[in-house]
């Protein structure tokens, strides 16, 4: 199923372009503090080789807005300055080369202050998200509404300020705790503007429950072609968020990031360690060089197995010892259960050729 998407304006984040037909990209957040350059570093190469495209850095004085600059000389994805209460630290950060700034308008919102910021954008040639989370939205609007509506007003008058000053290089973000008004947001924004969205919901909690709402609200989102960008925010590493947020948009079939591995969950019929080796081949395949989206099967006994193996590119199905290995929906010969994990990995090497 191909997934028609809403048409947004093209922005250039750095190297990467999103809105329009480009992909949906994945961004995550720097988890140290910016000033600690060399662990900042070594963290966003990490995300990057994880599959991270776009990444946040919390700026919360002058030393993290200076480290910009030798962050940017070692690193190779979009760098966006997160901005809050000191609208100054936008200008020092643009002017060491951050690629985005993200303003709250929850926190920043004075005229002369957004015109100074936007004055240097224009400068820089660089793009704007207007940011609103449900924490802050409500030092904005007074007036007795909905969250989701409280969201998209808020943006919706910060928009008009920053485009009578003649700029439209714009990202919206409106990310609330609740998965219901997370959603209702976007819905509404999407159609009051074609700047492209950026999803997320805020405050998620732990991985798995913080998964599963990022994973509901976004999805929900992506079916209905909304939004550009996404981030899922969980109180985990960051390289979990990319994890997460590649599941979400391959299982939408918006973007492809080589071997997927597709398993059964096991029942009393399953003779085999099949979670022990669904983990290592999982493992294992990140260092599999190649991009082809081929569909690995896994499975674990002879009701469901066979089928779903010959439905994938490759596959196997248990039963007490050994397995049937299938490529391409034939059944190429029997493999020893300790001996499956190198056969699988060698012909998962040879399809990504």
């Amino acid at each position: 199923m191909n997934l028609a998407r809403k048409k947004t304006k093209t922005i250039k984040i750095g190297n990467v372009l999103i809105g329009a037909a480009h992909p949906v990209a994945i961004q995550s957040m720097v988890k140290c503090k910016t000033s600690d350059s060399g662990r900042a570093i070594k963290e966003i190469n990490y995300l990057e080789q994880c599959g991270c495209e776009i990444v946040r850095l919390a700026v919360k004085d002058s030393a993290d807005a200076s480290s910009f600059r030798q962050i940017k000389r070692k690193t190779n994805i979009p760098l966006v300055a997160d901005i809050h209460f000191d609208w100054s630290l936008a200008l020092e950060a643009i002017e060491n080369g951050a690629d985005k700034i993200r303003l709250n308008p929850g926190n920043i919102y004075k005229r002369s202050q957004i015109q100074e910021i936007v004055t240097a954008l224009k400068i820089a040639k660089i793009p704007l998200r207007i940011g609103l989370n449900s924490g802050s939205v409500k030092n904005i609007s007074g007036r007795k509404m909905s969250m989701a509506d409280k969201l998209v007003n808020s943006a919706l008058d910060y928009i008009k300020i920053v485009e009578k000053m003649g700029f439209n290089n714009l990202v919206i973000s409106l990310k609330a705790s609740t998965v219901v008004d997370t959603v209702d947001a976007y819905r509404k924004i999407s159609k009051c503007c074609d700047y492209p969205l950026h999803l997320g919901v805020t405050a998620t909690g732990l991985p798995g429950e913080g998964a599963i709402k990022s994973a509901i609200a976004i999805g929900a989102l992506l079916l209905e072609g909304i939004g550009d960008t996404i981030r899922i925010s969980l109180t985990a590493r960051p390289e979990e968020e990319i994890r997460v947020a590649r599941a979400v948009l391959r299982a939408l079939d918006l973007r492809h990031f080589g071997p997927e591995v597709i398993s059964c969950p096991t029942c009393g019929r399953c003779e085999v360690d099949l979670v022990g080796l669904v983990q290592e081949i999982e493992q294992k395949i990140i260092q599999v060089k190649g991009n082809k989206p081929l569909k690995i099967a896994v499975m674990g006994c002879v009701v469901n197995g066979p089928g779903e193996a010959k439905e994938a590119d490759i596959g196997v199905a248990f039963g007490k010892n050994d397995g049937l290995l299938f490529k391409k929906g034939k059944a190429v010969r029997k493999v020893l259960f300790t001996q499956s994990a190198a056969a699988l990995l060698k012909e998962i090497k040879r399809a990504n050729g």
